[in-house]
């Protein structure tokens, strides 16, 4: 048995590697941030049972001290800690750089002392800018359009690094946007659902012309999970990635129409990013991880916003539905 330690497993993605970890028959520690409420993020809303069977450490990426002690005893670890609002990176980068570049940094340092099997950095397609060429493979050019991007550029590069100089056995997971339950409202799905089943008919959006690439979240943690399984991974960065896209507006219209369809868009100035940064593409491709994994997408995208729908609305209490999430 595999022990496996989950930073950001208290977060959306890391909740749900958590409990499929569990279910794969792995041993899971789960890396929390600290904080004096002692609440355990999403964790704090599984079963006691499954609870029970995970071994919690609170602590801070950015302390490496609490980073190495984390990650003591263990076989596998998947970094997923980081700050990932685009518009909070805005107001605030060099909490960003201290998270995102240190907090990894901290993680490929203990793992070099420690010896540690095998170490999965959680990447963004953001680091790709808007799209060059599609579908967007792993050899794409990199452009940090926003602060938030930026430094998961530098995080990636150190992880590279570290394969390259001491040999760690790194790889760079590289999800496409992920949605589905216990996603925050600072995500463009959460946000429509949550006003529509909070009964508002006119539904705030920035730009509706970009297209993303939309993972649902149980295809992203079985990504995360085949490429630790798989040898020939080592040293590589892989693309998550369905190799379909579709338009904010287009999202939004499939969303008002399975919940409210008297519902209309309203363009809201706030929410919308700056001209240069704004990423205006995602269309990824997903022919490396099948060729290195037996991965492959089981969810079709109307599945996913049906599932995301229902859990959505029987959570709605842990939404602020009447402000703009950052």
């Amino acid at each position: 048995m595999k022990k496996a330690l989950v930073t950001g497993a208290d977060g959306f993605i890391g909740s749900h590697l958590t409990e499929d970890l569990l279910e794969k028959g792995y041993e899971v520690k789960a890396f929390t941030l600290y904080n004096s409420f002692n609440t355990w993020g999403w964790l704090d809303s599984l079963p006691k049972g499954k609870l029970g069977q995970i071994e919690i450490y609170c602590g801070d990426v950015r302390d490496p001290n609490g980073v190495r002690e984390a990650m003591r005893g263990v076989d596998i670890v998947f970094h997923l800690a980081a700050l990932i609002a685009i518009p909070f990176s805005y107001h605030s980068p060099d909490s960003y750089v201290d998270t995102n570049i240190k907090g990894t940094l901290n993680v490929l340092q203990a793992a070099r002392e420690l010896a540690t099997e095998r170490v999965l950095v959680t990447s963004t397609s953001e680091v790709y800018g808007t799209a060059q060429y599609v579908p967007i493979d792993e050899k794409h050019p990199f452009q940090g359009q926003s602060p938030y991007s930026a430094t998961k550029i530098g995080a990636d590069r150190l992880a590279e690094s570290f394969y390259r100089s001491f040999r760690l056995p790194v790889s760079i997971v590289r999800p496409f946007n992920t949605y589905g339950p216990r996603q925050s409202a600072r995500a463009v799905i959460p946000t429509v659902i949550t006003q529509l089943l909070a009964g508002r008919e006119e539904i705030k959006l920035g730009a509706l012309t970009p297209t993303r690439d939309f993972n649902y979240v149980k295809d992203t943690t079985a990504g995360f999970i085949a490429i630790a399984e798989s040898d020939q991974t080592i040293g590589e960065e892989i693309n998550i990635a369905t190799q379909k896209e579709i338009s904010i507006g287009e999202l939004a219209g499939e969303i008002i129409n399975q919940i409210n369809p008297k519902a209309r868009i309203v363009c809201d100035e706030e929410r919308i990013r700056p001209e240069k940064s704004e990423v205006n593409r995602l269309l990824g491709s997903n022919e490396k991880i099948k060729k290195l994994t037996d991965w492959k997408p089981q969810y079709t995208f109307e599945q996913g916003i049906a599932e995301t729908i229902e859990w959505i609305g029987n959570h709605l209490n842990f939404y602020k539905c009447d402000i703009y999430n950052v």
